[in-house]
């Protein structure tokens, strides 16, 4: 029942990699050379994305045998532990995964075009800034073209760093948009964000714990934060079904940012994901039935148009 309500709720197949719960913060790691990373623009690095490239590009070669996504976290988790940080890595999911299964961002059955948007917000010039997630995002487009045989031009770079798009809430939020309308059944999709995350106060009563996990971007004292609920209806509830989608948000209070049904704690302990306690499937389904019922009516007035525009 719960399996079949999260399949009606969330078209697509999409997991998550947080760097940490939704009460705990990340880290800005100030020498990625202690993880051994290829590091193209500096020496600094967001902790979560230093772990994983560690686990998956080490020396800039994936590693000799497959692993499981319970692997992937858990060997994470021994990096971060090992350098002090008690952060604890999150896999979600909109279906429930078996964690021995292996690691892939492209699975064997891939038939399409590979995305990614991938977005590193330094801050630069303002209170908070951080020093590495523009690297964050150059080391994960090598591992990704690399190791994976993604495409420069289909990568969507967003960066406050001069050179490229600037990753402020309206450019973050079209280049979303963007990759839902491009990507089609088959393809595949990575999404990147190293950055400050933060939480809000819940405005629709959807979060047990009362607030809303954000994404924090460049404008965001003109623009505000960019609320889960945002990224729900923006971005995963629109993707179609048989879009293949694989997030790591490296941030503060990540865990459930993308609000998906199943949940895995890389923690040593959990040894399978868990349905989601409380999961409120009536506002993904609200979202969705909205959505649809515009595209309806798009596709209806443009078909008027169509006819009515016709010279016989």
């Amino acid at each position: 029942m719960f399996a079949e309500r999260a399949k009606n709720a969330i078209p697509c197949e999409i997991r998550m990699i947080s760097g940490c719960e939704d009460k705990q913060t990340s880290a800005d790691v100030s020498n990625v050379a202690s993880f051994k990373l290829p590091d193209p623009a500096g020496r600094a690095g967001g902790a979560c994305t230093s772990a994983i490239l560690n686990v998956l590009y080490a020396d800039k070669k994936k590693p000799d045998g497959d692993l499981s996504f319970k692997d992937v976290l858990l060997q994470m988790r021994g990096m971060l532990d090992g350098k002090g940080f008690d952060q604890i890595p999150q896999l979600s999911a909109s279906r429930n995964l078996d964690v021995d299964s292996k690691f892939d961002i492209t699975p064997d059955n891939f038939s399409g075009t590979k995305r990614a948007v991938m977005i590193g917000i330094n801050y630069v010039g303002q209170d908070g800034e951080l020093a590495g997630c523009h690297n964050d995002v150059l080391n994960m487009k090598e591992y990704l073209m690399d190791v994976h045989e993604f495409e420069e031009d289909n990568m969507m770079i967003l960066m406050d760093d001069g050179e490229h798009v600037e990753p402020n809430q309206a450019n973050i939020l079209s280049a979303y948009r963007r990759v839902v309308a491009l990507s089609q059944p088959g393809d595949v999709v990575y999404l990147h964000y190293s950055g400050h995350g933060g939480k809000l106060r819940d405005d629709n009563n959807d979060e047990d714990d009362g607030y809303d996990e954000t994404l924090i971007p460049l404008d965001y004292n003109s623009a505000g934060q960019i609320r889960d609920d945002d990224l729900l209806r923006i971005l995963v509830l629109p993707m179609q079904a048989g879009v293949y989608v694989t997030s790591v948000m490296d941030c503060c209070h990540s865990g459930t940012v993308l609000d998906l049904p199943y949940n895995f704690k890389g923690d040593g302990e959990q040894e399978s994901m868990n349905e989601s306690e409380n999961f409120d499937f009536s506002t993904p389904m609200g979202i969705l039935s909205t959505l649809t019922s515009n595209a309806s009516l798009m596709n209806s007035v443009a078909s008027a148009a169509e006819e009515c525009c016709t010279i016989s």
